[in-house]
């Protein structure tokens, strides 16, 4: 995977850009990043937030060792489909995307 089909396939699934970043969020507070994907150069760096506020570098691979998984286009090998939580995480935060679009567009009516 490339540097734009990472940035596709994450903002397809539940991730938003906060601060110049790919991020997830906390269900309960939405604004606030606790997973960062870091694309620079070469390399993608997965960041997880720690309880006293700073990242801690989970994974880093360059984009020519990631490949997507056939079945569901996750990338593998940054650790998103084997460490547990994330799934769960991302189904959150794409679910409160779509139910924030879909109550847009019935107060724009």
């Amino acid at each position: 995977m490339d540097k734009d089909e990472l940035t596709r396939w994450a903002l397809g699934n539940g991730w938003q850009e906060i601060a110049g970043t790919l991020s997830l969020t906390k269900p309960s507070s939405p604004k606030e990043a606790i997973v960062r994907l870091l694309l620079k150069a070469t390399v993608v760096t997965l960041e997880v937030k720690k309880p006293a506020g700073k990242w801690e570098k989970v994974a880093s691979l360059a984009y020519t060792k990631i490949q997507s998984d056939p079945e569901t286009g996750m990338p593998l090998g940054l650790g998103l489909d084997t460490i547990p939580g994330f799934t769960m995480l991302m189904r959150e935060n794409k679910d409160r995307m779509v139910f924030a679009r879909m109550t847009g567009r019935r107060e724009g009516q």
